[in-house]
């Protein structure tokens, strides 16, 4: 039902209007007799769910230092029936508690949208979004399927790169005074890691040394059906993929949250699910291929300079449907695959057609302000006075 609404409120502009306008005034009003906690801090990741991705790290970093101990964390999860019983303060997402919570913080952390499309940050919240990836296909007010976006409150927002700023500036009407050029938090983890690491994470994941490892992890389609699924039909015969690369491939599944579930897949030895594994960074560690499509996973792994394999079986629909920043055919070192035989043809041979200079050109571009340090930063600029 909450899906059916929210694809009702995205999709239809009269709808969304009078719930951003209504929504917006009710809780200016309210803000007037909500007193700001200066301790409270409210931290959202991934639309609820969880406590991963840059707000997870973050939160890691800064809860067992003393300088910040008079802090009040406060997590909003879709369920915090969850978390019952751990040492954690949670609040359900969406809820009137949420929006409550919302009121009172001092301090909003996120890699969404803390408002939910409204308006009613007060004057003296301080809010850092540190995103939540890299943009191919067009966002925000750049997608023509999707109204209108306005993150000008925002006071610090974390860039990956120079891409980033055109596009926040445009998509997301943000304004270039708050554009930190520190990367997402979330990608420091994927820095100075020993192989010594690495093979403790695949052996605590139960994966073997003696086969390579695919991650497949394709990005999530929206409806087409009005809101009642959001299913993701796989146009791959894994069958067929078992029977030609299991002596060497192990493959790993990757569904993103906005997938309701991957059709007809039969997990085995050599198809494992890890679609609600965390944190996501240790599967990109592990991972000596990455499979995917039009996902901003593909520039967080670049970081890592191993190969990678564009699969985009809909490109031309979805090219014209949704829109693109940047030409991935010319911009991706490999270019973009079409069909599963030319996917299978380059794992078979191990041949993808990317160098050191083609890493670094895309990492220059798109993530050349992720150093590794951004965790501290952001921190820093929110709470250090």
């Amino acid at each position: 039902m909450k899906k059916k609404f929210i694809f009702l409120i995205k999709h239809n502009d009269l709808l969304k209007a009078v719930f951003v306008s209504l929504g917006s005034f009710i809780l200016k009003v309210m803000g007037l007799f909500v007193r700001t906690d200066n301790n409270l801090v409210l931290l959202v990741a991934n639309n609820g769910n969880g406590m991963s991705g840059s707000p997870g790290a973050m939160f890691s970093y800064m809860k067992d230092k003393a300088q910040y101990a008079h802090l009040n964390f406060v997590w909003a999860v879709n369920d915090p029936e969850k978390y019952s019983g751990k040492k954690l303060n949670v609040i359900k997402f969406d809820s009137i508690g949420y929006f409550i919570t919302a009121l009172k913080a001092k301090y909003w952390i996120t890699d969404i949208n803390i408002e939910r499309s409204l308006k009613f940050k007060k004057s003296n919240t301080k809010y850092l979004n540190t995103w939540h990836g890299v943009a191919l296909k067009r966002i925000g007010n750049d997608d023509k399927n999707s109204g209108r976006y306005d993150y000008s409150n925002i006071d610090y927002l974390c860039v990956s790169g120079v891409h980033d700023k055109k596009v926040f500036s445009s998509a997301l009407n943000a304004r270039s005074s708050a554009f930190l050029e520190t990367g997402m938090p979330r990608n420091d983890s994927l820095f100075n890691v020993s192989q010594t690491e690495i093979k403790k994470i695949k052996s605590d994941l139960g994966l073997p040394e003696d086969k390579k490892l695919i991650l497949y992890a394709p990005t999530w389609r929206d409806s087409t059906n009005n809101g009642k699924d959001f299913d993701l039909k796989i146009p791959i015969d894994f069958k067929k993929w078992e029977k030609l690369l299991k002596d060497e491939y192990i493959v790993l599944i990757r569904a993103h949250d906005r997938t309701t579930k991957l059709l007809n897949l039969q997990y085995n030895d050599f198809l494992r699910n890890f679609s609600h594994y965390e944190p996501l960074n240790n599967l990109l560690l592990v991972t000596d291929v990455l499979i995917t499509d039009y996902s901003s996973i593909l520039f967080d792994y670049s970081l890592l300079k191993k190969p990678f394999i564009c699969y985009c079986y809909d490109y031309d629909e979805y090219k014209k449907s949704r829109g693109f920043y940047f030409d991935p055919e010319v911009v991706y070192p490999g270019g973009v695959l079409k069909e599963e035989a030319e996917v299978l043809d380059r794992l078979k041979n191990f041949k993808f057609n990317q160098t050191e200079s083609d890493f670094k050109k895309i990492n220059n571009l798109f993530m050349g302000y992720t150093k590794g340090n951004a965790t501290e930063v952001c921190v820093k600029k929110l709470f250090d006075r």
